[in-house]
């Protein structure tokens, strides 16, 4: 099985990868508090460890710092940018990395892409977040099934809802 953990000193956080996982949560970069800790969605005023359990996506609620166990349930992490760090708005554009992201889906084939915001879809789709619904995406030939989440970030709480994880949740529950 190979297993990809980005650890370059210049990587704020390890993509958390192997080959054929269920899910990968893809992000736009690591917030300071992340990259501070070194655990994806580590600011306690981020929603993603209850959404994922609220959910039903994992059996229970997950601490940031057990990040690394959600692979045993064929969940894996990367972000569009490894070494920025901070609110969407700071991170310098150039190192959003669309074609090495693109490279990471191609060599694991991850069955279903979900990114934990619509700007991290937007990148990705290089289109304004105003124009992408939330949930499934229109498949797109030889890539996995893409979801577009609301951001569970505390910044972002006028735009919540836990509809589209749900959504998710049953997606991957019939894979």
């Amino acid at each position: 099985m190979r297993l990809c953990r980005s650890l370059s000193k210049t990587h704020r956080l390890p993509d958390q990868l192997r080959a054929d996982l269920r899910l990968v949560f893809v992000g736009t970069a690591a917030s300071t508090r992340s990259a501070a800790v070194g655990h994806y969605y580590a600011h306690p005023g981020n929603r993603f460890w209850r959404a994922l359990h609220e959910a039903g996506i994992t059996p229970r609620r997950y601490r940031p710092d057990e990040f690394a166990a959600l692979l045993e349930l064929g969940i894996g992490f990367t972000d569009l940018s490894k070494t920025g760090a901070g609110m969407d708005h700071e991170i310098i554009r150039q190192s959003f990395d669309v074609v090495g992201f693109r490279t990471k889906v191609e060599t694991f084939r991850p069955k279903t892409i979900a990114f934990t915001s619509k700007k991290a879809a937007s990148l990705f789709y290089n289109r304004p977040t105003g124009t992408l619904a939330l949930g499934r995406q229109p498949p797109m030939s030889g890539f996995p099934d893409v979801f577009v989440l609301p951001s569970p970030s505390g910044a972002a709480s006028g735009h919540w809802t836990l509809q589209p994880w749900h959504e998710l949740a049953q997606w991957i529950a019939e894979l």
